[in-house]
């Protein structure tokens, strides 16, 4: 008999395997928004910058003009320039960091550093790779079902032909 323990601990064991498995792609899926999230932030970087540049200014000294209006909301403003330039430094850092790290490894680099708005967002949009919900069991079903009947296909040619004996019947 298999003990209450033993029971416990293989499906504890099983449920830990089934949710690390997932670390690739939730991973991958956390860095497609990494990348999304630099493109949209560096098209707002580049467009201040060209902004500054059409009025003879460069990146740092558009940013102080903001900050010594009395405007509050340029201030503000100035603030929030600041910010969107650190995080895209931060979200290209942590690009480089995906780019350079091997394939096995890119769940560690989400672990060390991840992006909160990123983060939330890949943990709220996740599917899992392997079939572990219904529509994925769907299209798993499907697949062994094909994979199955192009199998029986391909060795219809190779089978032997059953030869029925005739038996002599005595009535």
């Amino acid at each position: 008999m298999f003990g209450l323990g033993r029971i416990l601990g293989l499906a504890l064991t099983l449920g830990c395997g089934l949710v690390t498995s997932q670390a690739p792609e939730f991973s991958q899926q956390y860095r497609q928004r990494l990348n999304g999230a630099q493109d949209e932030l560096r098209q707002v970087v580049e467009a201040f910058d060209a902004d500054a540049a059409d009025n003879n200014l460069n990146r740092e000294t558009a940013i102080q003009v903001y900050e010594k209006t009395g405007s509050a909301f340029l201030q503000d403003r100035a603030e929030s320039v600041r910010a969107a330039i650190g995080r895209l430094g931060d979200l290209e850092r942590q690009s480089q960091a995906f780019d350079e790290a091997m394939p096995v490894l890119r769940p560690l680099v989400v672990a060390r550093a991840p992006d909160g708005p990123i983060l939330q967002g890949a943990l709220r949009d996740f599917e899992p790779a392997i079939p572990v919900t219904l529509h994925g069991f769907i299209w798993a079903g499907a697949g062994l079902i094909l994979g199955f009947c192009i199998a029986w296909l391909i060795g219809l040619p190779f089978r032997r032909r059953q030869r029925y004996s005739t038996r002599n019947l005595r009535v």
